[in-house]
């Protein structure tokens, strides 16, 4: 069976314009990595957990921050990015200030083959981004997310 993740896509309307809400993976990885590299916070799950439950806990885990009420999601469905996991995504609308990014952290072999292991933020940082700039910040395989809210923004989902 595939990976699967959660996340949440949190956006807010200034001065007409939508803005959504990445993160920046940490690690050495994606250090020198900016445009494509971006995500929704997310996170994996079993089979016996709740996907929108596991999308709130992964935003408070990657950014420090408790989410905006959950009272009014909006299911934006399920996509598969190019490593064969696959991601389910809920809109919400809110604010938050992403400033400080006290995420979570992992720990890993670094420098591969070293045999040193070293800790790492699971995000580094976070910002908003209008739907034009999140086009180009995300990962590919999530960017039917951001159609999917401009579709329903459109179709009336906010004031």
């Amino acid at each position: 069976m595939p990976k699967q993740s959660a996340g949440l896509l949190l956006y807010r309307v200034v001065e007409g314009d939508v803005e959504v809400l990445l993160v920046h993976p940490g690690g050495p990885f994606w250090a020198k990595k900016d445009e494509g590299a971006w995500s929704l916070p997310k996170g994996e799950y079993g089979g016996d957990e709740d996907p929108l439950g596991v999308a709130l806990r992964e935003f408070r885990e990657e950014l420090g921050l408790n989410p905006p009420d959950a009272g009014s999601t909006a299911f934006l469905g399920e996509v598969r990015q190019a490593g064969g996991k696959h991601v389910s995504a809920w809109a919400l609308e809110g604010d938050a200030d992403v400033v400080t990014v006290p995420s979570n952290t992992f720990t890993m072999e670094w420098p591969r083959g070293s045999g040193r292991t070293a800790e790492f933020p699971e995000v580094d940082r976070a910002g908003w981004f209008d739907l034009e700039a999140a086009r180009r910040k995300l990962l590919r395989g999530q960017l039917p997310f951001i159609d999917r809210l401009d579709e329903l923004l459109e179709g009336g989902l906010t004031s």
